[in-house]
């Protein structure tokens, strides 16, 4: 069930009525009837994959108790390591077999050996990484003594499955969202009006930002030989956006529907096109993955705590690992490698060189430097990706205005008011108010005012998000 069409818009109401219909007190039932929305909400995809959830779901919830009731540090590793495991075997079959296969079949076939490559028609089940995550954070916590195991399965369940943050996260800490589902949430007025105006904005980057730039950036990526450098310098850029406001939008919108429910669910971008280095890119960006890799991958790594020669490896390998988790292609693996040397470069010259001040020239290249990487994350192979980067260098040209030029502006107005209030927000002492002045009547004017927007810019072809593929 996508967050952007006629089903949710049902689904969201009716859910909220109900919980709240249940007596407050009643914690356990209100849960229950959360993890059978959850599911109900997953399984509108493909119901059959809903039983891979719950695989990780009772696999994680079993060896997190069994690690507990360990004596020995050797058990206790035995079991984290087959929980982690199969966990990550379930996440290779369905998302990487395919593209290890064939990445080996072509290697031998360029040693001469040539040989038929078994194809497995294995569909993705949408949001596999981030609840895999999630449920894996979760034990290595355990094991880490950071937490208490949960002892209640279907509390613990609707943990791994809640469906706000299901399929494109935040992948959220345990010791963050497992206490909210043991707390008395009782409806709260000025919560569901934050809620509800950070789902409008949400809306906002994905129905009138997103969608509005797609129809450009697929026209061009998907045909670059017959596009000018100009035209793929334009589907970059609007590439740079689409991305953010996607995956941005969707996060509000997950932050919201929790908010409405009583849930907090933690910040996932704090404007990330204004910072003034590569490093702090990657706190502002997907902080809940960024977060997670940190502690789970880096700091085990040995993070900054060592040479600056391990140090400098420690960040480059994060990074890879980064790139491997958001796709089966090569372009994914550069896109996360690029981003690790980026890291390197930054850390070495503010440690060796001079710290990066904030100004108009740290935040440009910087917002250059991400969109450079955008190309490899978008591009469908590595050969187109370097067919759009000698295209932009080389190859200027008439632009491609296929969408129409009204589009075009609109789109850049768009992406010029997200631009706005994102500076706003960032630099001003007061915050913009668009939707959230104090006075109710200044408020209500303003979000009505961004539903007329939505309603006259949007692009209401339901399509679906882009991270859920990861």
């Amino acid at each position: 069930m996508l967050f952007n069409s006629i089903a949710f818009l049902l689904f969201f109401p009716l859910v909220c009525i109900l919980y709240y219909a249940i007596p407050s007190g009643r914690v356990r039932e209100r849960n229950l009837f959360l993890l059978v929305a959850s599911y109900y909400f997953y399984m509108n995809w493909e119901p059959v994959y809903a039983l891979l959830i719950l695989f990780s779901t009772v696999t994680t919830y079993l060896f997190s108790l069994a690690i507990v009731k360990s004596e020995t540090l050797k058990r206790r590793k035995l079991f984290l390591t087959v929980c982690i495991g199969s966990n990550l075997a379930i996440l290779f079959v369905y998302k990487y077999l395919n593209f290890v296969t064939e990445s080996v079949y072509g290697a031998l076939e360029m040693c001469g050996m040539r040989m038929d490559v078994p194809h497995f028609n294995l569909l993705l089940p949408v949001g596999i990484s981030f609840y895999t995550f999630q449920a894996i954070g979760y034990t290595i916590d355990v094991y880490r003594k950071s937490i208490e195991p949960e002892k209640n399965l279907f509390t613990y369940a609707l943990f791994v499955s809640f469906f706000p943050q299901l399929v494109a996260g935040p992948i959220e800490r345990a010791k963050s969202l497992l206490p909210q589902f043991h707390q008395v949430h009782k409806f709260n007025s000025d919560e569901s009006v934050e809620g509800l105006r950070l789902m409008v904005w949400g809306f906002f980057m994905k129905l009138c930002i997103a969608e509005n730039v797609a129809s450009y950036v697929d026209a061009v990526y998907n045909n670059l030989p017959n596009h000018t450098g100009t035209s793929v310098l334009l589907a970059t850029f609007f590439f740079t956006f689409q991305i953010f406001c996607d995956f941005g939008g969707y996060s509000l919108i997950a932050i919201g529907t929790a908010r409405c429910l009583g849930f907090t669910l933690m910040q996932n971008f704090a404007h990330p096109y204004l910072s003034c280095s590569m490093r702090e890119f990657w706190r502002r960006w997907h902080i809940s993955l960024s977060s997670w890799f940190s502690d789970y991958v880096y700091i085990p790594l040995g993070g900054s705590r060592c040479s600056e020669a391990k140090h400098q490896r420690n960040l480059f390998l994060t990074m890879l690992v980064s790139g491997v988790w958001h796709g089966a292609n090569w372009t994914f693996i550069a896109w996360g490698g690029i981003h690790g040397l980026l890291l390197c470069v930054t850390s070495f010259i503010e440690k060796k060189v001079m710290p990066i001040k904030r100004n108009v020239v740290s935040v440009g290249v910087t917002f250059v430097l991400a969109m450079f990487c955008w190309i490899f994350f978008r591009a469908n192979n590595m050969s187109d990706a370097m067919l759009a980067i000698n295209k932009i260098i080389f190859e200027q040209g008439q632009l491609y205005n296929g969408a129409g030029k009204p589009t075009l502006a609109l789109s850049m107005l768009l992406i010029a008011l997200l631009m706005f209030k994102e500076m706003k927000d960032e630099y001003c002492s007061k915050p913009v108010r668009f939707m959230h002045n104090s006075n109710i009547y200044v408020s209500a004017f303003w979000t009505a005012m961004m539903i007329v927007v939505i309603l006259l810019c949007a692009q209401f072809d339901s399509n679906q998000f882009i991270y859920f593929q990861f």
